[in-house]
């Protein structure tokens, strides 16, 4: 038996350890009982893996029944969401992004999981990566229980690389090995003015202008936990901005807004006619369904400094919920190591849980180290692989960058800082208007956002 044959059966012993050790805890409380309704949003393709979290769920709990409450978008579930707190019938469980959170924090609809953490005999604070729990802190009380710890990631295609004879990125990749990989890559085979084949696909938002700018030595905002301004006028910052501005109106390496709006930057990842897509781990189900070539991820490349951007989302409890015993105990299952397993397995998560993060429910065939921090693990052969490894291959490469992971902040109004943000810098992206002018109103913009921020926390 070959040693990373002997490294993966010691992980899953890891993991079914605390498995069994969960199930022998619960089974000396009271069990709950009653019904409790679970809100989130997610691609129908992922609908099943929750579906099956519920039934395992229902295994160990037979008195407590989930109903499930799913949209299949983000912007309909928010919309949702908000209309149940104002009717006063919100989902009792819902799952959400940390810069969406605080708005509903803020209106104290949450009751915090902290204290319920505390005292559980199954999963302790511990156990999970810091970033996403400070990330869902409010007012020094942890609100929610994260359920993943992702980032920004490249996500490129094999076969493109090696066929232009481009090197495969790796750690420590920089801009200038970034940009020339984005520009070799696009092409105009047939000569005639339009490009067949782009080298990266990348939205124009807030969340792709944040690690440059942070890599750049800039800021986004004066203080993460107390933000009052953008603090985007300053030479940093407009270096990250300049240099992810000019991959599109300079470089030319991404489509044309008109070429987006006609086909998605995912779509045209999954078809092979763009090299490079920047994104978090969620599109990973939807990019396990390509068959014509193979696909890996790589970290983000590395400019004055490393830096990423987290992507987390977690399991909130509201405050109407009538059976709340019920409601923990379905949020504890959810991220117990048996839980995280689960959804783990879908490809979509980060697992915040170390252990599951670690294990071979994410990490494939990978040995898994059991520690938090970058994991020591090998390049793999895809083609050696057969089917016996989803990609992506270098999975590890979620965990090698938590340590450079930054959170935007959580004030009640942040998405609104967002929109100013896309309303301005993301239409520079498409040379819609100035560097200098977008800056202007983006900032002008936000201030009276920060300010209502500040008011519904009591600043």
């Amino acid at each position: 038996m070959t040693k990373r044959w002997i490294g993966f059966l010691i992980a899953a012993l890891v993991l079914i350890g605390p498995t069994l050790s969960a199930g022998s805890a619960a089974s000396q409380q009271e069990r709950p009982e009653g019904n409790v309704t679970f809100g989130f949003w997610v691609a129908p393709e992922e609908l099943a893996a929750y579906e099956a979290l519920i039934a395992a769920f229902s295994e160990v709990e037979p008195g407590v029944t989930v109903e499930i409450d799913h949209v299949p978008g983000s912007d309909d579930f928010y919309a949702r969401l908000t209309t149940g707190f104002a009717a006063g019938d919100p989902p009792d469980v819902f799952l959400i992004n940390f810069r969406r959170y605080g708005q509903f924090a803020a209106r104290g609809v949450l009751d915090p999981v902290g204290p319920l953490l505390r005292d559980s005999e199954v999963i302790a604070e511990d156990d999970f990566y810091t970033v996403p729990m400070e990330a869902f802190r409010w007012n020094d009380e942890l609100m929610c229980l994260p359920q993943n710890v992702s980032s920004l990631v490249v996500y490129y295609n094999r076969d493109l690389f090696e066929a232009a004879g481009v090197p495969v990125p790796t750690a420590g990749w920089t801009w200038e090995d970034f940009l020339t990989a984005a520009q070799t890559l696009t092409q105009d085979f047939d000569g005639d003015g339009i490009t067949d084949q782009h080298g990266l696909g990348v939205e124009n938002s807030l969340v792709r202008f944040a690690p440059f700018i942070w890599a750049a030595g800039g800021e986004l905002v004066d203080d993460t936990e107390n933000p009052t301004t953008l603090t985007l006028d300053t030479p940093e910052a407009r270096a990250g901005i300049q240099f992810f501005i000019d991959l599109s109106l300079k470089h030319k390496v991404v489509p044309t807004e008109p070429e987006v709006l006609a086909e998605d930057d995912e779509s045209r990842f999954m078809n092979g006619t763009t090299a490079m897509l920047l994104q978090s781990r969620r599109v990973v189900p939807t990019l396990r369904q390509i068959d014509g070539f193979a696909w890996d991820v790589a970290p983000l490349p590395v400019g004055q400094e490393s830096a990423g951007l987290l992507h987390s989302d977690a399991y909130c409890l509201t405050t109407t919920a009538q059976d709340k015993d019920a409601a923990w105990a379905f949020i504890q299952f959810a991220n117990s190591p048996e839980g995280q397993e689960v959804i783990a397995r879908t490809g979509r998560t980060v697992p915040s849980l170390i252990s599951v993060a670690n294990s071979p429910a994410f990490l494939g065939i990978r040995a898994a180290s059991g520690a938090e921090g970058p994991v020591e693990t090998p390049q793999i052969d895809l083609g050696a692989l057969g089917d016996r490894f989803d990609p992506p291959a270098s999975s590890h490469v979620f965990l090698d960058t938590i340590p450079d992971l930054r959170r935007l902040p959580t004030i009640s109004t942040w998405p609104e800082v967002e929109d100013a943000f896309n309303a301005t810098l993301g239409r520079a992206f498409y040379g819609e208007i100035e560097i200098d002018a977008a800056i202007a109103l983006a900032t002008s913009r936000a201030e009276d956002i920060f300010e209502r921020g500040a008011r519904d926390a009591g600043r």
